[in-house]
């Protein structure tokens, strides 16, 4: 019942549980500064936690006036999340302990069109190298989020818009991984865990309303509204991808092609091309995003005329379908994120917003996201521990 001692309680210390992850350890005085508790009742609140086993007394405050201060922190053992990024060519995997400090990492190759293995198997081998990685066992972990591209269909459990994704379609794979899986596991699209990630720990930090556009190996967007994901109907909200565009063919039949007017438009693959078309000649080899990426950063850092002509106009390609999405959410904030944009910088934003403050009415300010190392990955870590402390730190039960 909401007011009682009991709720109070929990109330209390889960504030306190929270300051301890944002501040690092603190003193018994400080926790009751900061939580407006008494001295005495934020003795009673630590004793508690220490006895739960949440949190654990580490070293004291030295260098001020006075006697030393015992400090606690919580204790990192006191549960465990893991995460997956899926794409094509392989899947990475990580555990982090409940502060949020990444324990195991593990990273398995899966190239082929054809899985060499079945899906299963490769979720299960990859979650078990970095648990192995971190010194546990599987069922240390309380939960796993997987990202993945495209979206799990809530109505038909069935993977949609990533056709490029071998072996994650057919229609009893969720059943599977839930029978093989010992933890609650939750699926997530690859590009709203970067929203995730950013909005946590990066450059969307404090703001509920924003649009993360990503490019990387393909474009899309995430959606925050009122500080909530918005997945729409079939959990395909922000593909983009499939957007059509000014300055583009029309693709019909998109799911099958895979591709629509914004990607063809300003996708990674689109770039390299696009440098050719401009007369450049010193185009590097690789996979397309990487070539995108050094191309992107060698315009934004060299500042030659063929340069600064390809990010002009891959601005204007990107402000010409950001344009449609501003206009329909108004949002506070767009975050430009995956390596395409990263790598141009500032230097590529700026032009991005110019271009966008022409094409749209509202006007939202544009940010490089912050959150470079696996975003996806962080991402699926950070949704996994915030469901994970919301279980093990709910004192009330």
């Amino acid at each position: 019942m909401a007011g009682t001692p009991r709720t109070l309680r929990a109330m209390n210390d889960r504030a306190a549980l929270d300051l301890l992850l944002e501040h690092g350890p603190l003193s018994r005085t400080r926790i009751g500064k900061l939580t407006g508790l008494s001295k005495p009742t934020a003795s009673q609140l630590l004793a508690r936690l220490e006895a739960s086993g949440l949190v654990l007394a580490t070293g004291t405050t030295e260098g001020r006036p006075g006697p030393n201060a015992q400090l606690y922190e919580v204790d990192p053992s006191a549960a465990y999340a893991a995460g997956l990024d899926v794409t094509p060519e392989r899947v990475l995997a990580a555990v982090a302990d409940i502060t949020g400090r990444t324990v195991g990492s593990y990273e398995l190759p899966t190239p082929g069109r054809r899985p060499a293995q079945p899906v299963v198997r490769q979720v299960t081998d990859a979650l078990d190298g970095a648990v192995k990685a971190a010194g546990l066992a599987r069922g240390d972990v309380h939960r796993l989020v997987i990202g993945t591209p495209g979206a799990f269909d809530p109505g038909t459990g069935r993977l949609r818009y990533a056709s490029h994704l071998p072996g994650w379609h057919t229609p009893t794979l969720l059943d599977e991984l839930a029978a093989a899986l010992p933890m609650p596991v939750e699926y997530e699209n690859d590009v709203n865990l970067v929203a995730v990630a950013e909005q946590r720990l990066g450059a969307a930090r404090g703001h509920e309303d924003f649009v993360l556009l990503w490019n990387e190996g393909g474009l899309g967007a995430a959606l925050v509204l009122g500080g909530r994901l918005h997945r729409g109907w079939t959990g395909g909200a922000g593909e983009v991808g499939f957007l059509p565009v000014p300055g583009a063919p029309l693709v019909r039949q998109v799911t099958k092609a895979n591709s629509g007017g914004y990607q063809e438009l300003a996708g990674s693959q689109a770039i390299p091309q696009l440098a050719r078309e401009l007369g450049m000649t010193d185009i590097p080899s690789g996979p397309y995003a990487d070539v995108a990426a050094a191309l992107v950063e060698r315009a934004a850092t060299e500042d030659t005329v063929l340069g600064r002509l390809l990010l002009e106009t891959y601005a204007t390609r990107l402000a010409t379908g950001l344009a449609s999405l501003v206009s329909v959410l108004d949002p506070e904030l767009v975050v430009l994120s995956g390596a395409s944009l990263t790598a141009g910088g500032d230097t590529l934003r700026a032009l991005v917003q110019a271009e966008l403050e022409e094409l749209a009415a509202s006007r939202p300010r544009l940010v490089v996201g912050a959150v470079r190392e696996h975003p996806v990955l962080r991402g699926a870590l950070e949704s996994a521990l915030a469901a994970t402390r919301d279980e093990v730190f709910d004192t009330s039960r």
